[in-house]
């Protein structure tokens, strides 16, 4: 299994993220960047991936994630499930929604993080691929951290293709999170996916030589 280069290596144990005992890269990037496809390429090289989009899709499962989204915002439950395109319109129609919404998932993340990562075995290095990275104020709890940039206008075409949003959502999506920008400039290292599949591919190789 691939190590991270030691220079690299910044953190002990016990300042890690879920005080995780090998090194930890921070995935992240602004929605509609790549960032899953990223991920993939990671697990490919045979390194563990824990997705906090999953990790947070299996908190919404849960019964008691049902119950609070239907106490709060009954329309976004359907047959005993939460309807995504309604609860993100509800999400994104106010912060205050948006932020309680936020506060519930993310205080039941610990616990979905341990028991995704107790299915690997002694890892020498994994990836954590969370899109509020920079948000969330994890970075410092990663070894490193990369960003999968695209520039804002890219971000919005793909958005509207792929999830077909409207421009309203997904421009408040979009403000919603740090700036591709910003997050391109406070990330360690970059893989550019501004320009097509062949050439995130090239990228990803470049950038692997240069950390493991």
């Amino acid at each position: 299994m691939k190590k991270l280069k030691d220079e690299l290596v910044k953190l002990k144990p016990e300042d890690r993220l879920y005080q995780v005992a090998h090194p930890v890269i921070g995935l992240t990037g602004g929605i509609a960047t790549g960032k899953t496809t990223v991920s993939r390429l990671f697990a490919k090289e045979g390194i563990p991936v824990v997705s906090a989009d999953a990790l947070v899709k299996t908190v919404y499962e849960k019964i008691e994630t049902i119950k609070f989204i239907n106490e709060n915002w009954p329309s976004a439950v359907n047959k005993n499930e939460v309807d995504f395109s309604i609860l993100r319109k509800i999400a994104f129609s106010e912060d205050s929604n948006r932020e309680k919404i936020e506060q519930f998932i993310y205080a039941r993340m610990s616990e979905a993080f341990k028991e995704h990562y107790s299915m690997f075995k002694n890892p020498s290095l994994m990836v954590y691929d969370v899109p509020l990275l920079f948000e969330k104020g994890l970075a410092p709890l990663v070894d490193i951290s990369i960003c999968v940039y695209a520039p804002r206008e890219i971000q919005v075409k793909r958005l509207l293709e792929r999830d077909g949003t409207n421009l309203e959502l997904a421009e408040k999506i979009l403000s919603a999170q740090i700036d591709i920008e910003d997050k391109k400039e406070a990330a360690d290292f970059i893989i550019d996916n501004s320009r097509g599949l062949d050439e995130l591919n090239s990228n990803f190789k470049k950038l692997l030589k240069k950390i493991s």
